[in-house]
């Protein structure tokens, strides 16, 4: 299995090498600087706010900001529910697909106006062309633009002094969507294409043979569903389906797209504070974390199932050195991929808050399956989602200086910003509330007959089942252990909460945070600054993740993919 640390070292390359250059074009369109796109999408723009009635030059506080940014995630909740809701009577509906049931066309539209993408139900067999083009993919780009409003509005606060604004959320929406995700999407869209995937609008093929392949515009949404970290197949069987991700090239495109933009954003905010090493201090540190979660997901499906070795999987013949059998753990595996690539991909989704999935992550060895999520349980700030995944560890940066402040008696600074007390409790609440709501949904649904009813292993695997579920809604990831069925009323609903606080739970503080930093002064570095682009740092903000993930999650995590692995390795 030597091809898969091969491929995960080229991948590793790729991304870093390619988020430079992506980063700095990223802050010249976030700074509204001039680009080579603009004499293309200049007038575009200017028309935009024109429909719109937005002014450019005004400046927004923080809470007209984030109240922007709630209006049009709510008016984008009205519009998917209605067209779930009236589908079987709009047009491009082929197949005739019926309207959505009331608590999953809630569901749905919370998922996806919170980029999290948690999917119910079967795409191919659900919702009509319409509903998957003018609902879910138009949310897909507006849920990331969101993302990298609210990252920028926190960098204002950062570097401007004495201010009060932040920016202008219509203006930032715009500009992300128009110069970065749509251009990005477009050129993605055309190459998976050209590998396979398929774009049309016709009608399903029904084969003399019984059998019914689903067609529809499949590679327009599957590129902003990468690039966006929105993560919602098209078809029900998301990447492992072979018109969403037809070949080993698209599949390796397609991971490097999850967190290429989450990746960039760092060396962008290194630009946009005015010292790249802030940026390279960032990314070092996702950058280590994401290493450390993929050898153990790698080694642990590669290696394969203890279970089938102790059945003599291992004496097979054609058994490659150094693996206990042949393969790997090729269960819930497409053949085309195998365990290493799957592993990659998994790893990748749940560092980002993608949530695409190209195997089954309820078919993963307990080890395999704990990496993805406890990436998520982390608040996935390993890179992390488009904008959130960096504002999210910048939450812990101000945690790791307020502790390095307390250790040396001086009141911490972040960038020339002190860091004080209304700070620091709404960075906890960023970080604490989805972790809250993890845990809470977890023990209530083992305490309620019908949520335990959806659980289809029982044990710790089921255990597994229901804390991914939670998991995965609460920090908007949208990924599942596929073996749990979500599609009742306690999880339609319970979910879709969880989906709501894990969302503006974390949008409104950390917009907060910026409106009180934005009013401060600067502070110049003294000789009892902590500085935040030095490797010290680095261990420290590694250190503050590992902590809060450990201390939160661990006892729960015992109880699921721990033991099951213990339990497998028993019975050796």
């Amino acid at each position: 299995m030597s091809h898969a640390w091969i491929q995960n070292l080229l991948y590793i390359a790729l991304l870093l090498g390619l988020a430079f250059p992506l980063g700095r074009f990223m802050a010249k369109v976030l700074e509204g600087e001039r680009t080579f796109l603009h004499p293309v999408l200049g007038h575009l723009e200017r028309g935009l706010y024109q429909l719109m009635g937005v002014h450019p030059e005004d400046d927004m506080g923080w809470k007209a900001y984030a109240w922007s940014i709630t209006l049009i995630k709510l008016l984008g909740l009205a519009a998917v529910f209605l067209l779930m809701k009236t589908q079987a009577n709009l047009p491009l509906n082929p197949e005739h697909q019926s309207n959505v049931a009331t608590g999953l066309s809630l569901n749905t539209a919370v998922s996806f106006i919170t980029n999290t993408n948690w999917q119910a139900y079967g795409g191919e067999t659900t919702l009509s062309y319409l509903t998957q083009m003018l609902g879910l993919a138009v949310q897909n780009f507006i849920s990331a633009a969101t993302g990298i409003a609210v990252l920028v509005a926190l960098v204002r606060g950062i570097m401007r002094r004495s201010a009060t604004g932040l920016g202008n959320a219509w203006v930032d929406l715009v500009r992300s969507t128009l110069y970065i995700l749509l251009p990005l999407s477009f050129v993605f869209a055309l190459f998976l294409v050209s590998q396979g995937v398929i774009q049309n609008l016709s009608a399903y093929i029904h084969t003399a043979g019984g059998q019914v392949l689903a067609m529809g515009p499949a590679a327009s949404q599957v590129a902003i569903k990468m690039l966006g970290t929105n993560g919602g197949g098209f078809f029900g069987a998301n990447g492992a389906h072979p018109f969403e991700n037809s070949s080993p090239l698209s599949n390796f495109a397609q991971m490097v797209s999850i967190l290429l933009i989450p990746a960039a954003l760092c060396v962008t905010f290194g630009h946009m504070v005015k010292d790249r090493r802030q940026g390279w201090a960032l990314l070092a540190a996702m950058t280590v974390i994401f290493i450390g979660a993929l050898v153990v997901c790698t080694q642990a499906e590669v290696k394969g199932n203890p279970a089938l070795t102790r059945l003599g999987a291992n004496q097979v013949a054609s058994q490659m050195a150094g693996a206990e059998q042949p393969g790997g753990n090729m269960e819930g595996k497409e053949l085309r991929f195998g365990p290493g690539p799957s592993a990659l991909w998994a790893t990748a989704t749940t560092a980002a808050s993608n949530g695409s999935v190209n195997a089954m992550h309820d078919s993963f060895t307990p080890l395999g399956g704990l990496v993805p999520v406890w990436l998520i349980q982390l608040g996935e700030v390993v890179f992390g989602g488009v904008g959130s995944g960096l504002y999210g560890m910048l939450m812990f940066a101000l945690v790791g200086v307020f502790i390095g402040g307390l250790m040396v008696g001086r009141t911490p600074e972040y960038l020339g910003k002190k860091v004080e007390a209304f700070e620091m409790k709404m960075a906890s609440i960023a970080i604490l509330l989805p972790c809250a709501a993890v845990l809470i949904g977890t023990a209530i649904s083992v305490l309620v007959p019908a949520a335990v009813g959806s659980v289809s292993n029982p044990g710790p695997h089921g255990f597994s089942q229901i804390l991914y579920a939670w998991s995965s809604a609460s920090n908007n990831n949208g990924s599942a252990f596929g073996g749990l069925n979500a599609n009742t009323p306690f999880y339609n609903y319970g979910l879709a909460l969880a989906m709501l606080l894990g969302r503006f739970g974390v949008i409104w503080p950390v917009l907060a945070l910026s409106g009180s930093l934005v009013k401060k002064k600067y502070t110049p570095e003294g000789l009892g600054t902590l500085p935040t682009h030095t490797p010290l740092f680095i261990g420290v903000l590694v250190g503050v993740v590992l902590l809060v993930g450990a201390l939160t999650f661990i006892p729960a995590l015992a109880l699921g993919p721990i033991a099951e692995h213990l339990t497998l390795r028993s019975l050796r």
